[in-house]
């Protein structure tokens, strides 16, 4: 299993997840919600905090790897690499 990065801001995500469709769509206070129309629609509520803690990131990436068909390594090779 790979090893999270520990300094990833969730606007770094943000930036990070473009390369799989996903775009900001509305922001509440420090939550932004970003969506993508690959693999049918998919949305994933990001928090604006820096950095993001551990469990938070991991929640986000399985769920992003689970709707485009990935393992969580996949992914995280994918967006940090």
């Amino acid at each position: 299993m790979t090893r999270l990065p520990r300094d990833v801001s969730g606007d770094d995500l943000v930036k990070a997840l473009r390369r799989f469709g996903y775009a900001p769509t509305r922001q509440r206070g420090s939550h932004v919600r970003v969506t993508t129309e690959q693999n049918g629609t998919h949305h994933v509520t990001v928090p604006r905090h820096d950095p993001l803690r551990i469990g938070t990131l991991s929640a986000i990436l399985q769920d992003v790897a689970a709707h485009h068909g990935l393992s969580r390594d996949e992914l995280t090779q994918r967006l940090f690499s």
